[in-house]
């Protein structure tokens, strides 16, 4: 485990591969951890990737430096982040990978600094969430599958991921990923992730602030308005959609009129924790977007 002070936090990660290779960062989402591309990463090492793997803020062992930094988990504070850790790394031109949480914040990542990365994958398509569409209902279904989100934005919500997260935690991952027959170890091995003592302020703070019911950090105000304006994503990019996943009934493809660089969309047969369920299918996107680059 290695540690870089960057940006506001101080970023646990896992670093593998030849130090002079091509980077990549893989980047988890909630509530999952950098376990889930325990099988992604020998793929890409041995196709001559430095791969960085960072604990999001709130998770394992990254830390805010600062007791007055607002514990926010709203979508600029992740792209930031990242960007921030592959400044304090000296990345040069990283590929930028992930899903959940992070699926989004390689999407605004690309979509506000693409001087900074060469290239995308995402999770779910065009990611970036538009907060205003957000304080509406959506389909029944819809709003049946996200039951935690509303449940978050009480009191009550907060008591209960803070006093039962394993027991939640648990049950989404059966949720969103209901072909995926995980062990308890495989489990166990992620949870311990959650007793980071930020992570009940930077979820409940990420889904209030996702459904317009919570203000931002004042930092990040300016990029909130540019993400409000909807920008594209100009640098090559593969998305991909699980063809199980209950969290993104059907499907992601109507979002590639938001890609204007090179792009291609890949429906693979896994649920929502797909580097996890898919490793070789999450790797070889990585792949075909490191390909174009040559």
């Amino acid at each position: 485990m290695d540690h870089v002070d960057a940006g506001v936090l101080s970023v646990a990660y896992r670093q593998d591969g030849p130090l002079d290779g091509w980077p990549v960062v893989l980047s988890h989402g909630f509530p999952y951890d950098i376990h889930a591309y325990d099988q992604v990463v020998p793929i890409l090492t041995a196709h001559g990737a430095t791969v960085i793997r960072p604990y999001l803020r709130g998770f394992g062992p990254t830390r805010f430096r600062s007791a007055a930094t607002v514990r926010s988990g709203q979508q600029a504070a992740l792209g930031s982040d990242l960007i921030a850790l592959a400044d304090a790394l000296h990345l040069d031109g990283p590929i930028v990978a992930g899903y959940d949480w992070c699926g989004l914040a390689s999407c605004v990542a690309a979509a506000l600094w693409p001087q900074r990365i060469t290239g995308l994958v995402s999770l779910a398509g065009y990611d970036i969430i538009d907060i205003e569409r957000q304080r509406h209902a959506f389909d029944p279904a819809v709003e049946h599958a996200v039951w935690y989100q509303h449940l978050f934005q009480t009191d009550r919500g907060r008591e209960s991921l803070a006093a039962h997260r394993r027991d939640l935690c648990r049950m989404l991952w059966h949720q969103w990923s209901p072909g995926w027959a995980f062990d308890e170890a495989t489990f166990a091995r992620t949870a311990v992730s959650f007793d980071n003592p930020d992570f009940v302020d930077v979820v409940i703070h990420a889904y209030r602030h996702a459904l317009g019911r919570a203000a931002g950090d004042p930092a990040y105000a300016g990029l909130e308005d540019r993400l409000a304006g909807r920008p594209k994503i100009t640098v090559p990019a593969v998305t991909l959609d699980g063809a199980g996943d209950t969290l993104k009934p059907g499907g992601t493809a109507d979002h590639a009129p938001m890609f204007v660089a090179g792009h291609e969309h890949r429906l693979v047969g896994a649920g929502h924790n797909l580097p996890q369920e898919a490793p070789a299918a999450f790797a070889d996107a990585v792949l075909t977007v490191r390909s174009w680059q040559r």
